[in-house]
């Protein structure tokens, strides 16, 4: 009888735990069309854009800190891999494409390289 409830108990604590990961790591991110699949937070808001750049009203992105853990997280998920980083600004590759993604003030600039 113990072993089921320590058993039930962990089946339990697992889903609790896979669920925390679902809701707070990968749901809060949509994957962008327009930059080959990079996540993009799904509470930005565009501000401005073109073809090749899209910038986003984003409250969590910071220029001292950067973009948060939960994003860098989401980030490396979709199968991004972090390149070089110049202050603000930080290379993404997946392949053959790589993108810019620059973290400012309540702002977050994402750009196609190729």
């Amino acid at each position: 009888m113990l072993k089921k409830k320590v058993v039930l108990i962990f089946a339990l604590v697992i889903l609790l735990i896979g669920g925390c990961y679902y809701l707070f790591i990968y749901f809060p991110y949509q994957s962008s069309k327009d930059f080959f699949g990079f996540p993009v937070p799904r509470n930005a808001e565009i501000i401005r854009g073109n073809e090749t750049t899209k910038t986003y009203k984003w409250s969590s992105a910071s220029e001292e800190h950067g973009i948060p853990f939960g994003y860098a997280k989401a980030i490396q998920l979709y199968g991004w891999k972090k390149g070089e980083q110049e202050g603000a600004l930080v290379y993404y590759s997946n392949g053959e494409h790589q993108i810019i993604l620059i973290s400012l003030t309540e702002i977050i600039s994402i750009e196609k390289v190729k």
